[in-house]
């Protein structure tokens, strides 16, 4: 019996485990990653390298800033140069939350754009919450501008309680949701300067003087231990509920990765965020390079063709030349296309750059993209097999089958009349005769 109990437990923990910790792409080896979540992907192509748990929901923490940014920068109100004063409501706020501050006092005004720098460089919790004040005209509608920003990039698995990061039940996101929110506002200049920055310097205000902000990112930061020279970004996070957190990037040699973690330890003699991402990276460099999976110069199938009297099949290439992030020793000739068309054939007219279908690339048996397959020449329409099919459409549409069906019973009826009719006659023929009798006459 306690046999049978063991092997139902093990049957659930390696149930369970296939559940939550999805197969990566590629796993690092020859050092340890401490995160419980993680997506490193190529910022070039897309392509994600390695993942750990993915979809499985934690707290963000400060990491929820890239959102409260990317809303201030969006703004139809952000003015870089125009005055914003910090209030006596934000202070009660963030008083007594144990989030970092900027120490900015009741007033005291700084320009937008340095609000936006004290947000997302320093992490101001403060300044969060006055951003989304003034932007969202209240807290609470700030708020759900974040879940309707989250709703519109497709993150399905996050959730907005507050514009800061301060733990909440309802305060959570994937490592997966932060890929495509970081991926989308990297695309904004001012978010991507800010965040690549290392040290940046506040104007004197009326109540204080001149002062200079470091980035909480130690591997930007070239006085620290954990610094890497080819880090540019992004955002870093820590409650105790959601452990260290750190959304970076990194740039070598034409090579531009971005690396999630979420949920290392909290450990007081190493910050294993940083010294994760910066393994990683290492890995990434010194393993994977980009190779041509794909080419636009080959046909990779054909598509029937209806409709046309030059030909009956066209061949489909792939729109541009796919090129993928791959390990150095790999050998891209044992990647296969696999086209998916959208119908068995297709009418002309054909133009030359018409998309008639898709091709998953796969290595591996692991799909690494999905490429769009077109025409590459003009195939011209004959209107005589036009009219043709018109035609012969015409005559067996739902509307000439209901006038067959309506002159079939139209027939059938003629011909019961005309029997019914024939049938009455044949009776009056049948009629007995009585012959005239001279002796009825004369009684």
């Amino acid at each position: 019996m306690i046999k049978k109990i063991s092997s139902i437990l093990i049957c659930f923990i390696l149930i369970a485990a296939c559940i939550t910790v999805p197969a990566s792409a590629y796993e690092p080896t020859g050092f340890d990653i401490t995160a419980k979540t993680a997506v490193f992907a190529s910022l070039d192509t897309g392509e994600v390298l390695f993942s750990r748990n993915p979809d499985t929901k934690i707290y963000p923490a400060s990491i929820t800033k890239i959102m409260t940014v990317t809303l201030m920068l969006e703004s139809e109100k952000f003015n870089p140069e125009g005055r914003i004063a910090m209030t006596q409501e934000v202070l009660t706020l963030i008083s007594g939350t144990g989030s970092s501050v900027s120490n900015l006092k009741a007033g005291e005004e700084i320009s937008q754009l340095d609000l936006a720098y004290f947000v997302l460089m320093a992490s101001f919790g403060d300044c969060a919450y006055l951003a989304a004040i003034y932007y969202g005209d209240t807290l609470e509608n700030f708020v759900r501008m974040m879940n309707d920003k989250a709703t519109e990039l497709g993150l399905k698995n996050t959730h907005y309680q507050n514009p800061v990061g301060l733990h909440d039940t309802q305060n959570y996101t994937t490592a997966n949701d932060t890929l495509i929110l970081t991926s989308y506002a990297l695309k904004n200049e001012t978010f991507k300067k800010i965040c690549e920055t290392t040290r940046y310097t506040v104007a004197a205000t009326q109540f204080s003087r001149e002062r200079t902000i470091s980035t909480t990112n130690f591997l930007q930061d070239s006085t620290t231990n954990y610094y890497y020279s080819y880090a540019k970004g992004v955002k870093t996070g820590y409650t105790d509920e959601a452990g260290r957190c750190l959304v970076s990037t990194a740039s070598y040699d034409g090579y531009n990765y971005i690396c999630i973690l979420f949920g290392c330890p909290v450990d007081p003699s190493c910050r294993h965020e940083f010294v994760d991402s910066k393994n990683i990276y290492k890995w990434a460099f010194n393993n994977f390079e980009f190779k041509q999976a794909a080419d636009d110069k080959n046909p990779i199938c054909e598509i029937g063709v209806d409709l046309s009297l030059e030909r009956d099949f066209l061949p489909l290439y792939i729109e541009k030349s796919f090129l993928t992030v791959m390990p150095k020793k790999s050998d891209a000739s044992t990647i296969t296309i696999e086209p998916h068309l959208k119908q068995k054939t297709v009418d002309a007219p054909i133009k030359k750059g018409d998309i008639l279908g898709t091709a998953d690339v796969i290595y591996a048996e692991e799909v690494i993209g999905t490429v769009n397959l077109i025409a590459k020449e003009d195939v011209k329409r004959s209107n005589l097999l036009y009219v043709f099919r018109t035609v012969k459409r015409f005559f067996i549409s739902k509307y000439m089958i209901a006038v067959y069906i309506v002159i079939g019973l139209l027939i059938v009826a003629f011909f019961v009349g005309v029997y019914k009719l024939n049938k009455g006659n044949k009776k009056r023929r049948n009629v007995k005769y009585v012959p005239y009798n001279e002796h009825d006459k004369k009684r």
